[in-house]
C-alpha cells in the first residue's frame, strides 16, 4: 500500500500498533509467570488484558475503515519482545527481586512504545475529524498510561528497595 495521504499513515499505524500489541501479549504472559512478587503478577495478567482490549479496538477502527487489522509486522515491537525475553526472562538472575526489576523496566519499554503509538494515532485520527475514532484511541491511552503509573508504583512501592536488599 502506498501511503499518500494522513488518512493511508493512519491506517498503516494502526495496523503496526495492532502488530506491536500482538507480539508483546507472549512476552508479558512469560514475565507474569517469572514474577515472584504477586502483585507484579497480578499487575502483567491485567497488563495482557489491557492489550487484548486495545488490540479489540484498533481491530474494530482498522473494519469499521475497510482494513484487515493483522496486515503489518512491527519490527520495532519484535526487537522490544526480544530484549524483554534476553533481560528478563533468559538472563540468569540469582534473586528473584531482582528479576522483577528487571521485569518492570521491560515492561514498561513495551508499554512506552504502546504509549507513542497510541498517542500518534489518536492525534491522526483528531487531525482527520475522525472524532470517534479519536475518542477509542484516546481510552486506549489512558489505559496504557495507567497501566504504566501501576507499574512504576509497584516498582517504588516495594520491588525495588527488596532488589537493592539483594
Amino acid at each position: 500500500m502506498t501511503i499518500d495521504t494522513l488518512k493511508d499513515l493512519y491506517l498503516d499505524q494502526l495496523k503496526d500498533l495492532y502488530s506491536a500489541c500482538k507480539q508483546s501479549m507472549p512476552v508479558v504472559t512469560e514475565m507474569g509467570r517469572a514474577a515472584t512478587s504477586r502483585e507484579l503478577a497480578e499487575a502483567l495478567i491485567a497488563g495482557n488484558e489491557g492489550i487484548a482490549r486495545g488490540m479489540e479496538a484498533i481491530a474494530s477502527l482498522c473494519s469499521e475503515h475497510g482494513q484487515d487489522p493483522t496486515g503489518e509486522h512491527c519490527k520495532g515491537m519484535e526487537g522490544l519482545v526480544t530484549e524483554a525475553r534476553k533481560h528478563a526472562i533468559e538472563a540468569d538472575f540469582g534473586n528473584g527481586d531482582v528479576r522483577d526489576a528487571a521485569i518492570i523496566t521491560q515492561y514498561q519499554r513495551l508499554t512506552h512504545y504502546a504509549i507513542a503509538g497510541y498517542g500518534c494515532v489518536r492525534s491522526f485520527a483528531n487531525r482527520l475529524e475522525l472524532d470517534g475514532d479519536g475518542a477509542v484511541l484516546q481510552d486506549c491511552l489512558m489505559r496504557t498510561r495507567d497501566g504504566d503509573e501501576h507499574m512504576t508504583r509497584i516498582a517504588e512501592g516495594g520491588v525495588n528497595a527488596a532488589a537493592a536488599q539483594g
